[in-house]
């Protein structure tokens, strides 16, 4: 069975707790890539992760970008939404599709 995980500062990512998803609450960039690497390895197939800790590794999460699994999506902290959630959907719409479609 696949399984879910989020990853992010704990005042983001807890309230995800309740909705039986596994929680991973880290603000170290380093820590955040060494987990996603574990969680690629094992049977994850989607890990949300808070714009603000994506911001930091960037370079890790393009390297699941053309990957069926970990799906790995943006969602906004609680400091609020960066923008970078929904460009990172444009460029995979661009992709998909050979033109930006959503402006």
């Amino acid at each position: 069975m696949h399984r879910v995980a989020v990853l992010g500062d704990k005042d983001s990512i807890y309230c995800f707790a309740a909705l039986g998803l596994e929680i991973y609450p880290t603000e170290d960039p380093n820590a955040a890539v060494e987990t996603i690497r574990k969680m690629a390895n094992q049977d994850y197939a989607v890990i949300f992760i808070t714009e603000a800790l994506a911001e930091k590794i960037q370079d890790e999460i393009d390297r699941y970008r053309d990957r069926m699994e970990p799906a790995i999506i943006l969602i906004p902290g609680v400091v609020g939404n960066t923008g970078m959630g929904l460009l990172n959907v444009k460029r995979a719409v661009e992709k998909a599709v050979g033109s930006d479609i959503l402006n």
